[in-house]
């Protein structure tokens, strides 16, 4: 039986390395064969849009574009409705694949039998 590991972001780009942490966990987990559900919240939802992650430098760290590349692709993206509302987002401005959920749905993936969670 295998462990979900959900993850939520509360970061942004102006904290670099909390933000890039995030993002580096969760596609290790993927490349690991975790089931991964990254949450992006607060100012971490721009990263959810198309060509946000390539304008991110971090020195010594993976391109953030190739992380977020590895979650789309193998496992989970959500962008919190609320803080998508707050910046005059839809789901038409984010990267395909990016789903948008609540607290209500966070919640759900938390308590589920072998969840993992983790905020950043």
């Amino acid at each position: 039986m295998s462990r979900t590991l959900v993850i939520k972001l509360t970061a942004g780009a102006d904290e670099a390395e909390r933000a890039n942490q995030a993002f580096t966990v969760a596609a290790t987990a993927v490349a690991a064969g975790a089931e991964v559900s990254l949450w992006l919240t607060g100012e971490a939802v721009w990263f959810a849009v198309p060509g946000r992650a390539e304008t991110f430098e971090l020195p010594y760290a993976a391109p953030l574009a190739d992380l977020l590349a590895a979650v789309l692709e193998g496992g989970q993206l959500t962008a919190c409705t609320q803080c998508v509302k707050r910046r005059e987002l839809t789901e038409a401005d984010l990267l395909p694949g990016t789903r948008i959920a609540g607290a209500p749905a966070f919640t759900e993936e938390i308590l589920a039998d072998n969840a993992q969670a983790i905020v950043y």
